[in-house]
């Protein structure tokens, strides 16, 4: 019985890592009600949840804003795009939807595609951004590309993140649940899915006496493979992940 309640028990470390979910939730909301901050504020939680699955966190507020901080400039421009694009697409499917004028078909199939292909991009541009260091073009490229190759991940990814509005749209009851992990929660599931995919892009440090190499880590070469005959751009990876 002691066990269970020991600091070492899989109960307590799920409690902790479910409390710190909680804080890193309530700080994103927090950052995110200037609006134009939320792609740095989503940014650092992908830091963060990544840092979880890999069971390398350390202080959760202090690995958030250092992200936040070091992405901000981007982020903020990726976001800005974001939506600007959103606000298009809505446009485009309200005069589509309440005009006189008869449509192509094609036309609707067409702006269909192009709100899946961004559904699919935005999946992985700010877990990307977290980890990977890029220009923004080349951000959003290898998102586009990590989606599609990762497609039934990238299903489950929207899945995570269309749960907490499908469970307060059947149960109000349960708002101040999806309050405290609604964002936080789906975004370490996320994080558990494409952890994977990450690592495949990078690069393993082998010490040997007194030099280190650089190994490719498993898998890596045909994915790589893969990305370059869609003619992608290099993934870079700085140090983003050490605190």
């Amino acid at each position: 019985m002691g066990r269970i309640f020991s600091m070492d028990s899989p109960l307590f470390s799920f409690l902790n890592k479910v409390a710190d979910l909680i804080i890193l939730n309530l700080l994103t909301l927090v950052c995110c009600i200037p609006v134009i901050t939320v792609g740095a504020a989503i940014t650092g939680l992908n830091y963060v949840c990544l840092k979880m699955v890999r069971n390398e966190e350390g202080y959760i507020i202090r690995g958030f804003f250092k992200s936040f901080k070091q992405n901000f400039k981007q982020a903020t421009i990726i976001w800005l795009i974001i939506l600007l694009v959103i606000g298009v697409l809505a446009g485009d499917v309200f005069i589509m939807s309440y005009s006189n004028v008869a449509f192509p078909t094609w036309l609707r199939v067409a702006l269909l595609a192009v709100g899946v292909i961004v559904i699919v991009a935005l999946m992985h541009v700010f877990p990307v951004l977290a980890r990977f260091d890029n220009t923004i073009r080349n951000t959003f490229r290898n998102s586009l590309y990590m989606g599609i190759l990762t497609l039934p991940k990238t299903i489950l990814m929207m899945i995570c993140w269309a749960l907490p509005v499908v469970i307060t749209l059947l149960s109000f009851q349960a708002f101040p649940f999806v309050f405290m992990l609604g964002i936080s929660g789906p975004a370490f599931l996320c994080a558990l899915l494409y952890n994977k995919t990450f690592k495949r892009f990078e690069p393993e440090q082998e010490i040997v006496g007194d030099y280190e190499w650089t190994v490719a880590a498993e898998g890596e070469e045909e994915m790589e493979e893969g990305i370059k005959k869609a003619a992608p751009e290099e993934l870079n990876e700085p140090d983003k992940m050490t605190e």
